[in-house]
């Protein structure tokens, strides 16, 4: 096989003059593309990155307001996890443009364009937001370890640093390997959660019409105040960074006709795992609004009050059980993929590289302080508390990924044939405005 040409080869005029490695040098251009072959090879050589990217939209952030959702207000929410899940295919799909056309992730696009003290900012800010995730991957496992084994909040927090050792073992197999353990826990979460709704019962018709939105959503302050969290929790940031560089692990032609086939593969690819993604989303809050709301538990608001609940009121012994190696399989996927993101946002807005190990092991340390005293000192009821404070960062931060990717994907200069239509701009634009006053409002309230 011929040597990949070297990055920004083939980019638009106004990225050529980009230099350094590209995103994730020890994997771009490593996985073949069958070009001779049909369109199913070229889609199962593309599959991949969109479930890895598809785990940030059902860590255990996301269980949160899912289960809130659902408990108070039955399956009322539903529209909201389904336009969240849309929006999400949206930005992944500019997310892919950009790696595809600029060859280029979105950290390292931010330098490129921006001045030096512009893109420190927003890499501290990213930092921080990683940071969070990392925060909820955390408290998602120690909270199902508790679960499960009985082990303290403590001690789980702390067992939670030893994955990095995975980390460290799965980069030495190659990508390959580490899509393929992503994809086997996202399909563990999906069957676990088969099972609750088979087990649940839900109410068909009510559920069918939670899909539709209804002026109730906006009407009330509490329902809304959850809707936006659900919104905010789903949509996260890491991941445009993270999609945009994984994307570049294809070998495909670097011309026109080659970045054409691998935005159509990857586009499809990521919006099939993020429809998987909705199926997980959806089917807590329906699990939730089954279970819960139905039997009169509707003040349920924490993961521990879910786990104790759900045998009893559905009468399945293994429900609980299920329902916490779940949680454990989110919180270990999301271990991987957050990884990978800071990896990425540190080499792309800072142009150096810091060993994967060592990343990744300053990221868990930051983490693992404020869970550790949190856990030790106020116990579930704190983590619960820490869990929701990591979502309101992420919050806080997907504006600054969001504005920048819609910009640089709706210049013609950086983009060339390759930029976004009149439709496609003015929906990006309307979707960014409307994130951006949806997570100040939900600010607004929780800091008030």
């Amino acid at each position: 096989m011929n040597p990949p040409p070297s990055p920004t080869s083939h980019a638009p005029a106004a990225w050529r003059k980009a230099r350094g490695a590209p995103s994730l040098a020890e994997a771009y251009s490593t996985v073949h593309v069958p070009m001779n072959k049909g369109r199913w090879q070229k889609l199962m050589a593309f599959s991949g990155p969109g479930l890895m990217v598809a785990v940030g939209y059902m860590d255990p952030g996301n269980w949160a307001t899912d289960l809130a959702g659902g408990a108070q207000f039955g399956y009322a929410l539903l529209s909201v996890v389904l336009i969240s899940n849309l929006t999400a295919v949206l930005l992944q799909h500019l997310a892919v443009k950009l790696g595809v056309v600029a060859e280029r992730d979105l950290a390292q696009a931010c330098r490129d364009h921006f001045g030096r003290t512009t893109s420190f900012v927003l890499w501290v800010l990213c930092e921080i937001a990683i940071t969070a995730c990392d925060l909820a991957e955390v408290l998602g496992s120690a909270i199902a370890l508790n679960l499960l084994f009985g082990i303290p909040l403590v001690w789980g927090v702390i067992i939670t640093a030893a994955d990095v050792l995975l980390i460290l073992v799965l980069q030495n197999k190659g990508w390959r390997a580490i899509e393929t353990i992503v994809a086997g826990l996202v399909f563990l979460i999906g069957g676990c959660f088969a099972y609750e709704i088979i087990a649940s019962r839900p109410d068909m018709p009510d559920m069918l019409r939670g899909f539709i939105p209804t002026p109730e959503i906006v009407v009330s302050p509490g329902m809304l105040y959850i809707a936006i969290g659900i919104l905010g929790a789903t949509v996260m940031p890491h991941n445009l960074y993270l999609h945009s560089a994984i994307v570049q692990t294809r070998d495909y032609p670097r011309d026109d006709s080659g970045k054409r086939m691998a935005i159509r593969y990857a586009t499809a690819d990521s919006s099939i795992a993020l429809l998987f993604a909705f199926f997980i989303n959806a089917a807590i809050l329906i699990l939730a609004a089954a279970t819960f709301h139905q039997s009169g538990h509707q003040d349920v608001a924490g993961i521990e009050d879910a786990y104790k609940l759900l045998s009893p009121v559905l009468g399945a012994s293994l429900a609980s059980t299920v329902f916490a190696v779940a949680l454990l399989a989110s919180g270990q996927n999301s271990t991987l993929t957050g990884t990978l993101a800071g990896q990425v946002v540190m080499e792309g807005f800072m142009n150096f590289q810091l060993r994967p190990w060592m990343r990744r092991l300053i990221t868990r340390l930051i983490a693992i302080v404020p869970a550790v005293i949190v856990a030790a000192i106020f116990g579930a009821s704190g983590v619960n508390k820490l869990l929701i404070l990591s979502q309101v960062i992420l919050s806080l931060q997907l504006s600054f990924a969001v504005v920048p990717l819609v910009c640089f994907t709706s210049s013609k200069p950086k983009m060339g044939r390759f930029v976004n239509g009149p439709w496609l701009t003015a929906t990006a634009w309307f979707v960014t405005i409307a994130i951006i006053l949806l997570n100040g409002f939900l600010l607004f309230q929780i800091f008030r």
